[in-house]
């Protein structure tokens, strides 16, 4: 395993303890969608998006399921820096900022969807944003036990 995996950073992490625990819990919240896109048989796009299917349902599921894959992998390398990775924690929560600041503009910026409904995804980002920011900004203050290491080393 150690072939696959590269040693763990954990140590050289000097942020708060939280903004890992958060980056673990958005990670779920990314691996559980990535799933239902992935497997479920339109990819979440009828059922839970409300889209209407009828004109090109195999191009809706395929798209569907793209994005269902790009979820799984980033959900992934999300949970491995939250359990493993910790140094690499700002670096992702702010690539995740960029990524969901995106999605929140395409969504909220435009026109609203023709079919008036809103998947949960958009409002979601209305939550996940300040939390993502939030958490970005703890991982860049040094912890409590980082300082009080610093100030035994002077």
């Amino acid at each position: 395993m150690s072939r696959l995996l590269p040693p763990s950073t954990d140590a050289q992490y000097t942020g708060s303890a939280r903004a890992p625990q958060i980056l673990a819990l958005l990670a779920v919240l990314t691996l559980v969608p990535a799933g239902i896109h992935s497997f479920l048989p339109d990819g979440g796009a009828s059922v839970i998006a409300g889209l209407d299917m009828t004109a090109c349902r195999q191009l809706v599921v395929a798209l569907f399921r793209w994005a269902g894959a790009t979820q799984l992998v980033f959900g992934i390398v999300m949970l491995l820096v939250a359990t493993r990775y910790r140094s690499f924690v700002p670096s992702v929560l702010l690539l995740l900022l960029i990524e969901r600041g995106l999605h929140a503009l395409h969504f909220w910026g435009g026109a609203p969807p023709a079919s008036g409904h809103r998947p949960p995804e958009h409002y979601g980002l209305l939550v996940g944003l300040p939390l993502i920011a939030f958490a970005l900004w703890l991982s860049l203050r040094p912890s409590a036990a980082a300082t009080h290491g610093d100030a035994t080393r002077s």
